[in-house]
């Protein structure tokens, strides 16, 4: 079975199930498989990508691992959640069809006009709710692998979201051996699907970008060596980084909101993510709103001035010590 080829081709495959050395596999619905280990285990892990539909680099690194571990090439030491966010968009490989489904989670999905992106946003929380309750996990990750629309001064990163009870560090520590040079820790609450993980189930969850988008036959797939390698060991049961390399820590001190048609955003559309600006410099404005830098040095990440009224424009950083 090709998971992939079998999302893309929007209809249920003959072959929904199957044992390999390692346990069973099965495909739970457009897009949405599970593996279930042999050896009881008390972990669960949940691997997304493709919930931008321009974001394909991640879908071939997933929908590998999720072929290797079909074939019983791969060992896997969890209960296992893989999920290829937005079909419809894949096929299509736009970022979305409609509306931006990585802001919709944890109920948000009400609050947007009915698309094909509430209405998967909808099944999406089904399914890991379900996940969650078939297993009972004591310890789930949830992985979301993204690629960025705008360069970075770090090409890999990753954004946590609002936490209050803190991160492991034993889980930062592997984002670094993962290979992501950075790692920004949100301060609200937002609707993407790893805010939706944490706050609902208590996963310990990380939004991992890792590089540029583009589309399918045009990533080096060789460039997510680190990643992949990374990925597969954990599947194994290997938590410990490959590496002793250190991310860079952000926390978010404030968000650019687009509010109305009259937003402009006062950055160049070659700016890169993590570009450092000085106090008072003018960021935005939206009618007599203005958006300023803050303190004596912040960072910009995810500058887009063409989201829809009400969304996020940019994020705005300070540099923690390590």
């Amino acid at each position: 079975m090709d998971f992939l080829k079998e999302t893309l081709r929007g209809r249920v495959p003959d072959c929904q199930q199957g044992d390999t050395p390692f346990g069973r596999w099965q495909w739970r619905g457009e897009g949405v498989m599970t593996f279930t280990p042999l050896q009881p285990t008390e972990k669960a892990l949940i691997i997304s990508a493709g919930l931008h539909g321009n974001e394909t680099a991640p879908v071939e690194i997933v929908a590998r691992l999720m072929d290797s571990i079909i074939a019983g090439q791969l060992a896997v030491d969890w209960h296992l959640l893989v999920i290829l966010g937005n079909p419809a968009a894949l096929r299509e490989q736009k970022r979305y069809l409609h509306s931006d489904i990585n802001r919709m989670f944890g109920g948000r999905w009400r609050q947007f006009t009915a698309s094909v992106e509430t209405a998967n946003a909808q099944r999406l929380e089904q399914a890991v709710g379900q996940f969650i309750h078939d297993t009972r996990p004591a310890l789930c990750w949830h992985l979301d692998m993204h690629t960025a629309i705008r360069d970075s001064l770090y090409p890999r990163f990753g954004v946590l979201p609002l936490r209050p009870a803190g991160y492991d560090e034993a889980f930062l520590a592997w984002l670094g051996g993962a290979g992501l040079q950075a790692l920004v820790f949100h301060q609200q609450p937002a609707g993407t699907f790893s805010h939706f993980t944490s706050e609902a189930f208590n996963a310990l969850s990380c939004t991992l970008e890792l590089g540029k988008a583009l589309p399918f036959g045009e990533n080096r797939l060789e460039d997510f060596l680190v990643t992949r390698q990374a990925l597969c060991a954990l599947l194994q049961g290997d938590r410990q980084p490959f590496t002793g390399n250190v991310p860079y820590r952000y926390r978010v001190t404030q968000q650019i909101t687009r509010l109305t048609d009259q937003f402009i955003l006062h950055l160049s559309d070659k700016v890169s993510n993590f570009t450092p600006f000085n106090r008072g410099r003018l960021l935005a404005q939206d009618g007599d709103i203005r958006y300023t830098v803050k303190a004596d040095c912040e960072y910009i990440l995810f500058p887009n001035p063409n989201v829809a009224p009400g969304l996020r424009a940019g994020l705005m950083l300070e540099k923690l010590p390590l």
